[in-house]
């Protein structure tokens, strides 16, 4: 591979601001100074430009079948949308579908290994426990997964009922492992479901309106109480409600290890967006809620309340009757009109996995919420850190991977499908205005953005075996 000199870029990480040039040799960063000589080197020009480590996706849902279709992007789909938007390494979970973990591991593998064009990681979903299956866990570490979820929701097909949970918990945390949880009461929503169909609300406002969110605060109060019983770490994801942050941060300033990741579409959208014409597009679990929650969430980006920014990306089509181009190819899935008349049978999830880094850089440090070096850590080197990954993902040093990205922070656009490489028909920010936006993204060295053109391929990304242990922010 030839050596690739970027000169005169200034370097954003999670804590410096530095004007220098960045060697890459063999896939990695090879040197990191002012003038730096490398005359076999292929000279890039970051004069004006910002340099990022890759961004680090810790959650994504990727050729995952739900109701009676499958999310629209596979693992070369959605590693190829990651990548234009800045992202270059991404975790996906493995369904418990399987006879054993190992068994479901494999598959998901042959899911993944000949399609991914990103380098990417597996956290492992628990959602059936027994005996055989506790005796497995240990056995993760040798497949590098070193993270367990659980659900207190989906009842009957993913919950873990709350002494099973701290079964997992114990154990995981013997292992060195990190359990994540979904923190919604199933008990809940199974009622109020029960009860806005006997009475005819089928509208998609009634997803948010089933899923209470005193039943997410109280959720995560009882994981975070589980975990500490369990002498546990523990992970919330996609964090919704201002009431789960404080709960979150109640717990952080008695000293017990629990971290929160938020996603992009509970910092901009509400219930509202779920009561118009195109209600469905924003049905996802956890659902939207309120601007008091929005803006509370920002704040705990800003002081550390929250540690990452996760996309859940699980994308459909909206319209899945009608056909859409992608690569050359006519595309059509089963989408969101699968619950036309039922937001029951909406397939739950939407796309944004290369859509988080461009709207958090124009509307989180644009608009002064976040300031650059926050948005590398949250985009990138805290995810990095908390699942066993770093320094060989998301930072800017000698011996990391050389997964960069050159920052063109002058750069305005008018967003949405036509930027997104989302394998879907609708895009959540379509004509929002961006300034700064990913020039060229390097995956370990090699050029696969340049520009706006694709110059990856299906199979280039690698799996990445994560360390246990890992920090707890």
């Amino acid at each position: 591979m030839t050596a690739i000199l970027i000169r005169s870029g200034t370097l954003v990480t999670a804590s410096e601001v530095i004007r220098a040039d960045l060697l890459i040799r063999d896939e990695r960063i090879a040197a990191i100074g002012e003038e730096i000589a490398a005359d076999d080197a292929e000279i890039i020009d970051a004069e004006g430009k910002l340099v990022f480590p890759g961004g680090v996706d810790p959650h994504t849902h990727l050729d995952l079948p739900m109701f009676d279709t499958v999310s629209s992007d596979d693992h070369y789909t959605g590693h190829k949308a990651a990548a234009f938007g800045g992202t270059t390494t991404v975790m996906d979970f493995v369904p418990q579908d399987q006879p054993s973990l190992r068994q479901a591991i494999e598959n998901w593998h042959r899911k993944a290994d000949e399609k991914a064009a990103v380098d990417f990681g597996f956290h492992m979903n628990i959602t059936n426990l027994d005996d055989d299956v506790m005796a497995e866990i240990p056995a993760l570490l040798d497949e590098g997964i070193t993270t367990l979820k659980v659900f207190t929701a989906y009842n009957g097909r993913l919950r873990l009922q709350d002494g099973e949970i701290f079964r997992v918990m114990r154990l995981g945390a013997e292992q060195g492992m990190l359990t994540m949880m979904h923190a919604e009461n199933g008990d809940v929503i199974e009622i109020l479901t029960a009860e806005a169909l006997a009475a005819g609300h089928t509208s998609p406002e009634w997803h948010a309106l089933t899923r209470p969110p005193w039943g997410a605060v109280e959720s995560v109060l009882r994981g975070i109480a589980l975990a500490e019983q369990a002498g546990s770490p523990l992970y919330i994801v996609h964090v919704n409600t201002a009431g789960g942050l404080d709960q979150i941060r109640y717990a952080r300033q008695r000293g017990t290890p629990v971290m929160g990741e938020t996603c992009p579409p509970y910092l901009f959208f509400t219930i509202e967006n779920l009561r118009g014409d195109e209600g469905a597009k924003w049905i996802c679990s956890p659902p939207m809620r309120t601007t008091q929650d929005n803006e509370t969430l920002w704040n705990g980006l800003a002081d550390g309340g929250l540690q990452t920014i996760g996309t859940d990306h699980c994308p459909f089509f909206y319209d899945g009757t009608k056909p859409i181009e992608y690569e050359g190819q006519s595309v059509m899935i089963p989408g969101k009109e699968l619950g036309a008349d039922d937001f029951t049978k909406i397939p739950n999830g939407l796309p944004g996995v290369g859509d988080r880094m461009p709207i958090l850089w124009s509307y989180g440090v644009g608009q002064g919420r976040i300031t650059p070096n926050q948005f590398v850590a949250l985009t990138s080197t805290n995810a990095a850190k908390i699942f066993g990954l770093y320094p060989q993902k998301g930072a800017l040093l000698p011996g990391s991977d050389a997964d960069i990205v050159i920052w063109d922070p002058a750069r305005e656009l008018t967003y949405g499908v036509e930027f997104a490489q989302h394998r879907t028909d609708y895009n959540l920010y379509e004509g929002w205005q961006l300034k700064g936006y990913p020039e060229k993204v390097f995956l370990r060295g090699q050029l696969i953005v340049d520009e706006g053109k694709w110059q990856g391929k299906a199979g280039m990304g690698r799996y990445l075996h994560r360390r246990p242990g890992g920090e707890i922010l």
